[in-house]
């Protein structure tokens, strides 16, 4: 099996932090959005990991290069965003057979195993949701296959949501349909969509499984990210370390080398290596690595690497190397 990771958007709604890196490497939970990714894969043991990068794609590999130094990479620029099909029609002359699709707004929890007893071609990753409206949806038959994929549907007939993980026993039929695709010019909002391609695979005959997971967090806006945040300790419960006039609300997650002083932590709070946080007060909080914050209480915020915050009462969104002294501003 061969996992491709396509990552080459802008990240725009999670600016600011995404002027100085690329969406996937953004910190939740003590660890960048792709890390948490490829450790989720990692016990399928894949024979490749092919990731398309684009805006900032250098830091992409940067991180995996020296995070997995054993992991089997291949790298493969999108220099237009044609969308996701486009992107994945990069990759074809790389990749035979078993094919898992992985996006890398949203983390999961899922039953990969059962990729191994599939009765199908291939299968979409879903999860039921209340309201399907904002999502895009499978359409299932009386046996349970899927028929279609639809965007954002007008009913609620639907409320199986697809979750940006899709598994296909061979690759070259999708890359097939993506030809089609393309070859026929049908675009969604100007992008060729991957959900179309499928839609072509789906009437060709192909038999796809919808395959549940227990969860699915969102990592795509700053509020969503730290609702993950929160998720993600509440799942861990890391042990918070023993530190002399700090008071603790667990969960917490406190990196090996940040200097933590005089201060209440927590609940719901990560910060990264290197870190400081002195006379300060911090809730539902990320602060990255080299981050510094003193005189202050925060909550509901996201600190980038080296950002500054001194003197704030404050809801704080601040990215890389940024600064902020004094002053009762919000955000």
């Amino acid at each position: 099996m061969k996992i491709v990771i396509p990552l080459a958007g802008f990240g725009t709604r999670l600016r600011p932090h995404t002027w100085s890196k690329p969406k996937p490497l953004v910190t939740v939970a003590g660890k960048p959005v792709l890390g948490h990714i490829i450790d989720d894969l990692l016990p399928l043991q894949p024979e490749e990991f092919i990731f398309i990068y684009g805006w900032l794609g250098e830091q992409i590999e940067r991180y995996v290069t020296d995070t997995y130094p054993q992991l089997q990479a291949r790298y493969v620029e999108q220099a237009e965003l044609k969308g996701q099909a486009h992107a994945l029609s990069l990759v074809r002359e790389h990749v035979r057979g078993e094919l898992l699709i992985v996006f890398v707004d949203t983390l999961f929890q899922a039953d990969l195993g059962a990729l191994r007893r599939l009765d199908g071609d291939g299968a979409i990753f879903v999860k039921e949701v209340d309201d399907p409206r904002r999502f895009g949806v499978v359409v299932l038959d009386e046996r349970g296959f899927i028929t279609r994929l639809v965007e954002k549907p007008a009913t609620m007939d639907n409320r199986l949501a697809v979750i940006g993980l899709y598994y296909f026993r061979r690759a070259e039929a999708l890359f097939s349909a993506i030809d089609e695709l393309m070859a026929r010019n049908i675009q969604t909002k100007g992008e060729f969509y991957l959900a179309d391609a499928i839609n072509l695979l789906l009437e060709a005959g192909a038999r796809l499984r919808p395959l549940p997971v227990e969860s699915w967090e969102d990592c795509g806006t700053a509020e969503t990210l730290l609702e993950t945040n929160r998720t993600l300790l509440e799942r861990q419960r890391p042990a918070p370390p023993d530190l002399p006039g700090v008071t603790i609300i667990p969960p917490v997650l406190i990196a090996p080398g940040a200097t933590v002083e005089r201060a209440v932590i927590g609940p719901h709070v990560s910060i990264g290596a290197g870190a400081t946080v002195r006379d300060a007060v911090v809730r539902d909080t990320i602060i990255d690595s080299g981050a510094t914050v003193e005189r202050a209480l925060i909550e509901h915020s996201l600190l980038g690497p080296r950002a500054s915050l001194r003197g704030r009462f404050a809801r704080v969104n601040l990215g890389e190397n940024s600064a902020s002294d004094e002053g009762d501003g919000s955000w």
